[in-house]
């Protein structure tokens, strides 16, 4: 038998290791920064035991994120710029991995793998594109093989083509890492993630795979951050400041949640290709609440994430006797919380599960990445039974 080529062997010896340490990669549809999560890993599937060992989110300049705003969220780009952004955002990606790894004076070379989950442009599920013919597709860049040769450590990327190609809607895939490590027998549990995208997973008391859900929900913090940027020139609304200082339109509040992807049956996936400014003014025109003063604008769209994050949970799962955990950029978003608390009596953050809240989402990429390795497919309600990613060596 000829042996194994220096790549597969390398691979396989990875694989066999029965303690793997692992870097996730998470940048969000914000554009906030992107977060690193170095863990480590024993064991697979449902028997996965994971430590985080260090933690960093690396903000992005605003000179990086003026030029992926350039091709996000559009139909029409430009496509040498996502050519040149597909190879720069990998070599960048890692550069900012090899900053983090000296800062925490780890050597690149005892890491196992990095599992990055790129950075998201467009998404378009049949329900949004609704082009006869074509599947649910998406695209995210930075390349691997780039992230590989700069950091000289093997990756494991673009997730989201599995999940498609095996039927899925290519997200959430908060899921596979939500089941893993947050089910609790006799608990009805919650994961919510508020990012950009506000989604969540149900995990029921009895542990029976075909009961959990796992669905985006609607906006995040996408519409709250966008207004600040626009009439504000901040690019998030720090603790609810300008949210508190305005007051909730009822009238187009009612509006906003009427659209119809409210009513379209769960599982189902969204973003900024939806829930974008074009859709807040049109729903101002609807409503002739043009006129609106600007706080009272991010004030109605903070109620607006939350009362979308209510009304799925209540017409969806229940309230009773349910423990929510927050995850994500809107974990510190007060004035939504406080709404959220006046509904369910049991939240909190995702800390409470030994899980830090604003590293949820690298590490389940970093978790994913283990299970690409060495686990199995895993069977989670009307899922995409898969392993997900693709691999990338490191010369």
């Amino acid at each position: 038998m000829l042996p194994l080529n220096q790549n597969l062997q390398k691979l396989f010896d990875v694989a066999q290791k029965p303690v793997k340490t692992g870097i996730g990669l998470m940048s969000g549809t914000s554009l906030d920064g992107l977060d690193i999560a170095l863990s480590s890993f024993t064991g697979n599937g449902l028997q996965t035991q994971f430590e985080l060992l260090q933690f960093i989110t690396i903000p992005y300049p605003e000179s990086f994120k003026a030029e992926v705003q350039q091709v996000f969220a559009q139909k029409t780009i430009d496509l040498e710029k996502l050519t040149l952004l597909n190879a720069f955002i990998g070599n960048y990606h890692g550069q900012l991995v090899l900053q983090a790894l000296s800062e925490w004076n780890i050597e690149p070379n005892t890491v196992d793998f990095i599992a990055s989950h790129g950075q998201t442009i467009y998404h378009a599920p049949k329900r949004l594109h609704k082009q006869p013919g074509y599947p649910n597709a998406t695209l995210q860049i930075g390349d691997g093989d780039h992230l590989a040769v700069k950091t000289g450590i093997l990756t494991i990327s673009d997730f989201r083509q599995k999940h498609i190609a095996a039927g899925g809607e290519g997200a959430p895939l908060a899921l596979y890492g939500d089941v893993l490590l947050g089910s609790k027998a006799g608990e009805e549990r919650v994961l919510l993630n508020i990012g950009g995208i506000a989604n969540l997973t149900y995990l029921p008391a009895d542990s029976d795979a075909s009961k959990v859900l796992c669905t985006d929900i609607g906006p995040g913090n996408t519409l709250i951050d966008a207004a600040c940027r626009k009439y504000f020139n901040k690019a998030f609304d720090e603790d609810s400041a300008i949210a508190n200082s305005g007051k909730v339109n009822e009238d187009l509040l009612t509006t906003l949640l009427s659209h119809p992807f409210f009513d379209e049956a769960a599982p189902k996936t969204t973003g900024p290709e939806l829930f974008n400014l074009a859709f807040v003014e049109n729903a101002q025109q609807w409503s002739q609440t043009k006129e609106l003063p600007h706080e009272d604008l991010v004030s109605t769209l903070s109620a607006f994430t939350a009362a979308s994050v209510i009304n799925f949970i209540k017409y969806n799962i229940g309230a009773d006797d349910l423990k929510i955990f927050v995850s994500g950029g809107g974990a510190r978003n007060p004035f939504v919380i406080a709404r959220l608390r006046q509904v369910f009596a049991n939240i909190k953050d995702t800390g409470s599960l030994g899980i830090n809240p604003d590293a949820k989402e690298a590490i389940l990429f970093a978790l994913l990445g283990n299970e690409a390795l060495c686990g199995e497919p895993i069977a989670i309600g009307n899922n995409p039974k898969v392993l997900m990613g693709k691999f990338s060596f490191a010369p």
